[in-house]
């Protein structure tokens, strides 16, 4: 699902980046089936290791009961807003700068990990995945959008560079794997009433976003905005709770 030359060659930032600000947490996080899933085998003051934490969304839903809050991310600026948050609600904390799972060896167990919105972009998901159960002493829980997050941009794709974008992998196919691999995988599909509207962007700042995210130049910013003026308002999307317990 790469770019092609032509469109990254002219590309100013790079596409993949992701802003701070749209990951960081203030306040109670909405509950979800993904939350739940976590927090029903966590014991009262136990641990949880959140990979691609962003500023730790998936963990900060679970403390309490959590005590001990572990983040693995590529960006430092993420995990500076993690420890951040954590401190903010007195929970004890450890961050890990790096890819998933490059860094694990370096990695303490945890009670539960979660990995929220991170394994599309992994390249290779089959050792990823076998990182994530080793480290898990109780339960693995991962949130996805069934379908890929990218895909609400096919439209934009066509209009800019008129290219047709896949709509795979899903979610199904994520369970299929983890099945195969031999854990007891469960996968739980619901509906996520707080999509797109977890951050208010402002409206240059959700422009610019979508422009690096295009491969387009700062001087199209114009037609960006004009493009996302003609779409919908974020709707609901379908999300999908994949999870197992280790044996």
């Amino acid at each position: 699902m790469g770019h092609s030359r032509r469109d990254l060659s002219q590309a100013t930032e790079p596409p993949w980046a992701h802003p701070v600000v749209m990951f960081t947490v203030d306040g109670e996080v909405a509950d979800s089936t993904s939350h739940q899933r976590a927090r029903e085998v966590l014991p009262e003051g136990g641990s949880v290791l959140d990979i691609g934490s962003g500023g730790g969304r998936a963990s900060f839903a679970l403390v309490p009961p959590a005590g001990e809050v572990i983040a693995v991310d590529h960006q430092q600026g993420m995990l500076d807003a993690f420890a951040g948050a954590a401190d903010e609600r007195g929970a004890s904390h450890r961050e890990f700068l790096g890819d998933w799972p490059d860094v694990s060896d370096d990695v303490p167990e945890a009670d539960v990990v979660v990995c929220h919105h991170v394994a599309y972009n992994v390249r290779d998901i089959v050792p990823f995945l076998q990182a994530l159960n080793d480290h898990a002493r109780r339960r693995v829980v991962l949130e996805i959008p069934m379908n890929h997050p990218m895909s609400n941009m096919n439209e934009l794709w066509k209009k800019f560079w008129d290219l047709d974008r896949p709509t795979k992998p899903t979610g199904d196919e994520l369970a299929a794997i983890a099945v195969a691999m031999g854990f007891d995988a469960h996968l739980d599909v619901w509906e996520d009433q707080t999509w797109g509207k977890r951050v208010d962007m402002p409206e240059a700042e959700r422009v610019r976003f979508a422009r690096i995210r295009l491969c387009l130049t700062e001087e199209r910013d114009a037609e960006v905005a004009a493009a996302l003026l003609e779409q919908k308002d974020a709707q609901p999307r379908q999300v999908a709770t994949l999870w197992w317990d280790k044996p």
